[in-house]
């Protein structure tokens, strides 16, 4: 019996770490706001755990655990359910800062909420460096690698997406959501669609014209499965699939190659959080409808 592979996501475990994780370590000051993730209580830690399907509770009358206990139960419990880059997403999510931030401007968070991310990011590296680890973020993903080594940056090849796919997809980004990380939510959204529209257009046996840009995979597969604007069908079914476009041609222009989560300028995307909701259900919608039409033709 092959032993299970150890997650490198058991190295967060170490009590430095959690230390930073849960708001005590601090690394001076920026702009009058201390360096440091936001204090983490041990009921807030029992309400984050909880959040994520763990059965904590907090022993009110005696008998509660020690702050790093709670934060380690609930790293294990993210390892153990694949769901730690959502507890990690969680932690570090804009939403989290509020209090750090409350104010100062909208420029003002921006810079000193980034600046106490990368900070807090180089103190952990400084303790995985001597066993020769990092934690980095590529596509909004948390990643532990050796020091030394890089992850290619791609579009994320599925052998098989299915519904259930496309729906831990959805919930992820509605997740973001929830903490107010939109960027994330329409990177999400948009990684979908350009994945789902990669799939059916391999079940072609063609190769996707330009995974970079949705909307020209898009037209690639309006064009491999004959889904153009037709006379003889129903009006409302032609203003249905025009609408369709619309959707792809709208998120593609807020997560096109010049306008990025960390873009500025005119190009900037800035939404509210109901505006976020429904360009997630959006491109969930569409997603569905693209797989439907490709496992109809096959």
């Amino acid at each position: 019996m092959h032993k299970k592979q150890k997650s490198p996501f058991e190295l967060l475990r170490n009590k430095a770490i959690l230390a930073i994780l849960d708001g005590d370590s601090q690394f001076g000051e920026i702009d009058d706001v201390e360096i440091s993730m936001p204090y983490l209580s041990d009921p807030t830690i029992v309400e984050i755990s909880q959040l994520f399907g763990l059965s904590e509770t907090y022993g009110w009358n005696g008998g509660a655990l020690s702050r790093w206990n709670y934060l380690d139960n609930l790293l294990k419990h993210g390892i153990e359910t694949n769901r730690i880059n959502d507890i990690l997403s969680y932690l570090f999510s804009k939403q989290q800062f509020t209090d750090k931030l409350k104010r100062k401007t909208p420029d003002q968070i921006e810079e000193i909420y980034n600046y106490i991310v990368k900070t807090v990011i180089e103190q952990i590296n400084g303790i995985l460096y001597f066993g020769g680890n990092k934690l980095t973020i590529i596509n909004q993903r948390f990643h532990i690698i050796p020091i030394n080594s890089t992850i290619k940056v791609t579009t994320p090849q599925v052998k098989n997406i299915d519904r259930e796919y496309i729906k831990d997809i959805s919930e992820r980004a509605m997740l973001d959501v929830v903490n107010g990380s939109y960027d994330s939510a329409i990177t999400k959204s948009r990684t979908l669609l350009e994945e789902v529209f990669c799939y059916v257009i391999e079940n072609k046996n063609e190769t996707p014209t330009d995974s970079g840009d949705i909307g020209r995979l898009y037209k690639q597969v309006k064009g491999l499965y004959n889904m153009h604007t037709d006379k003889n069908l129903d009006r409302r079914i032609n203003t249905l699939l025009s609408g369709l476009e619309k959707i792809v041609s709208s998120i593609a222009e807020m997560r096109n190659n010049n306008s990025d989560a960390h873009g500025v300028g005119s190009q900037r995307i800035s939404i509210s959080e109901h505006h976020a909701r429904l360009l997630v259900n959006s491109a969930m919608t569409m997603a569905e409808f693209i797989l439907s039409v490709g496992n109809n033709t096959k």
